[in-house]
């Protein structure tokens, strides 16, 4: 993405108090616990720990010295441009540990969630167009057919909820990374957002990658906020769950020792992708997770809830990618079917591509073709499993060749009797043990 588009998508920065949209006590309550935790002294190190450009930051420090929370300390710094330095008066200080027993937040402002969907607009996962091109090169170290990527590219461009369902084995899960990285741009994520004088975290560096920023020019100071820097510049975010995922997971999580609450994993993956692997095997029924989806997935919003009951609505703006091994019928009512907007399935290859992907993996591992033992894989080992073929299966068969080759002290090699031996590990007979 140029650096024009990012330019139309960044948030701007606040002018002014007036434009911040948040109770003023709340911004002076940060501003107070700020100082008191990070002891910074003069307003270009209070703005960059508060994420407010200098001007704004300026007035919140002559509002609290008008309540006298705050005073010059009469000092110039020579190592700080000569700023005057500030501190917390007595007053100040009772005040900010009054407002640390309430809540432990400090740091970055939180951005009003009103502010928050102006941003979630600008930036949102349904304005992307991804290309043909895009999609392929992203999905450059799978063999697809093409018939796969014609229903896979409409899907991703709209931005819309996908089912994959298939047979273990054929790459549901990394066709689902193959999408994330064809997305390729940016987008910029809220440090916290605030609603109804609550802070709610939603930059998680686990979630999130930062973009990093270009050093700035000290003597451009015009040009030195480019963007409002309570927001963190980010690659399109991916959450990835799998059996582990629950109905819990997708509520707001309340700290009660800081008093502040954590976005769900669906609100962290805003302008991203929420994947959803191997549904089916969650503790919840798969019918139980969708309908925690329908009124997000058909709406555009989310409805979370604070410990105190109430409900307010979130922006949905994610692209869900549910996968599964169970055949779709067997798992949910046609009306959640309706509700998923494309669904695609990912079979195993056909012998052609299936020879295409041992010869790539083969090349890329250093291990030699075989005619002999290829035959005897496809004409005697193949027919035992009704030709059924599976995209994993090369990678785990050379892999399992290379190993015993290893351990015999032989160069890399493939025969019908190491077919054999790496065959027989990748399935295990049925027998009876006695216990």
């Amino acid at each position: 993405m140029n650096m024009q588009n990012l330019a139309v998508m960044a948030p701007p920065a606040p002018k002014g108090m007036e434009q911040m949209q948040l109770p003023v006590v709340m911004m002076r309550d940060i501003l107070l616990k700020t100082i008191f935790r990070k002891n910074v002294e003069n307003v270009t190190e209070i703005a960059e720990a508060i994420c407010l450009p200098s001007s704004v930051t300026q007035e919140l420090v002559d509002m609290a010295r008008e309540q006298k929370l705050l005073e010059a300390t009469g000092t110039l710094n020579a190592n700080s441009g000569n700023e005057m330095g500030y501190q917390l008066t007595d007053a100040g200080k009772a005040r900010a540990l009054d407002a640390l027993s309430q809540s432990e937040y400090f740091g970055a402002m939180p951005v009003p969630l009103a502010v928050y969907r102006e941003q979630v607009k600008r930036q949102s996962i349904r304005n992307i167009q991804v290309t043909r091109d895009q999609l392929t090169n992203a999905m450059g170290h799978l063999v697809l057919p093409n018939s796969l990527l014609d229903h896979l590219g409409p899907a991703v461009s709209a931005g819309r909820s996908i089912l994959m369902y298939g047979p273990p084995g054929n790459g549901k899960s990394s066709i689902s990374n193959g999408i994330r990285d064809a997305l390729g741009d940016h987008v910029y994520v809220p440090r916290a957002i605030e609603y109804a004088g609550q802070v709610i975290t939603v930059f998680d560096p686990i979630v999130h990658t930062e973009i990093e920023q270009e050093p700035e020019d000290p003597n451009a100071l015009r040009r030195r906020k480019r963007f409002d820097t309570r927001y963190v510049m980010c690659e399109r975010p991916t959450v990835i769950t799998g059996g582990e995922l629950s109905l819990d997971m997708l509520n707001l999580v309340y700290n009660p020792t800081a008093r502040t609450y954590q976005a769900p994993l669906q609100l962290k993956s805003t302008g991203g992708i929420f994947i959803v692997d191997d549904l089916g095997r969650q503790a919840e029924p798969p019918q139980a997770l969708i309908n925690r989806w329908i009124v997000p997935l058909e709406e555009s919003k989310d409805i979370l809830a604070l410990q105190s009951g109430e409900k307010f609505e979130v922006p949905f703006d994610t692209l869900v990618v549910f996968s599964t091994n169970f055949h779709p019928n067997e798992i949910f009512d046609q009306a959640a079917l309706r509700r998923i907007f494309f669904k695609i399935k990912i079979d195993g290859p056909n012998q052609e591509n299936f020879l295409k992907i041992f010869a790539m993996v083969a090349r890329k591992k250093g291990m030699p073709l075989d005619e002999a033992a290829l035959v005897h894989l496809l004409k005697k080992k193949y027919p035992e499993i009704d030709n059924i073929y599976a995209n994993y299966q090369p990678v785990f068969l050379i892999d399992q060749m290379i190993s015993i080759c290893e351990f015999e002290g032989i160069p890399y090699q493939m025969s019908p009797e190491l077919i054999d031996r790496a065959w027989a590990n990748m399935f295990v007979k049925d027998e009876h043990i006695v216990k």
